[in-house]
């Protein structure tokens, strides 16, 4: 199966202007199926939903929104609150809800950390199989004060949602916040395809397009292609050049 494209509109097709609903119809233009965009609470929605009725475009998944730890118990019922509340939001676009972990915890045992995790995505995949609607949990790289988020590379989320164990619950494999943990992304991924709900892409360094940096995409591309990949990848990253541009280069590198 033919791999496509999503772009987040967050950041990709600037060329169409600020307003969300006008870059959903830049996507189109440009021959891409679906988008994504970040937090959704002061998101236009009735307009993005009329850009999408109009274009055909689909809208792949957003996030989460407030932000709260999963390792940290006294952040579970905030998390599941917010997990409730995008549920309504996911069902209207037929959209995944995308989860970070959040930061370590100093002094806290890892196991236990990962424990925590777990348990609040057990409640969160089930809150989302009962609405009929997918969670993404995606490792991010990013270090404040000293402390990494807690789920920052594809393994280890991969190993949380193997424990959560629900078919509500898949892995967002970001290749770019891997290469960030020096991690071996192809190798990551490999053999473990089925706990994968979607991959997102960016080069090393400056988080721009596909062929700018030193990430090895043909091996990740063809790792996917032999393990029967059939979602999108998802373009999350500064355009460097214009959009048709852009997406030239991004196609080249991925091989799309």
């Amino acid at each position: 199966m033919i791999m496509q494209l999503a772009a987040c509109i967050e950041w990709m097709f600037p060329e169409a202007g600020d307003a969300l609903a006008d870059r959903i119809r830049a996507a189109h233009a440009a021959g891409v199926p679906a988008v994504e965009f970040h937090l959704w609470r002061e998101k236009p929605l009735d307009a993005i939903a009329a850009a999408l009725n109009e274009t055909g475009v689909r809208l792949l998944s957003f996030c989460v929104e407030p932000r709260r730890s999963l390792v940290d118990p006294a952040d579970h019922e905030a998390v599941l609150a917010a997990v409730a509340d995008a549920i309504p939001v996911a069902r209207r676009f037929n959209s995944a809800m995308i989860l970070a972990s959040g930061f370590t915890r100093p002094g806290v045992a890892e196991g236990e950390q990962f424990d925590a995790a777990v348990s609040v995505l057990q409640r969160a995949a089930e809150l989302a199989r009962q609405a009929g609607v997918m969670l993404w949990l995606e490792p991010v790289y990013m270090v404040i004060n000293g402390q990494r988020m807690f789920v920052d590379t594809v393994g280890r989320g991969l190993d949380i949602v193997a424990a959560v164990d629900s078919p509500a619950l898949r892995l967002l494999a970001d290749a770019y916040h891997s290469a960030q943990t020096q991690e071996d992304f192809a190798a990551a991924i490999s053999g473990r395809l089925a706990l994968i709900g979607h991959v997102q892409v960016a080069d090393t360094n400056g988080r721009h397009e596909p062929g700018t940096g030193d990430i090895p995409w043909r091996r990740i591309m063809t790792v996917l292609r032999e393990q029967g990949y059939s979602g999108q990848i998802g373009l999350e990253y500064f355009p460097t050049v214009g959009d048709g541009a852009s997406l030239t280069q991004s196609r080249h590198a991925l091989g799309l």
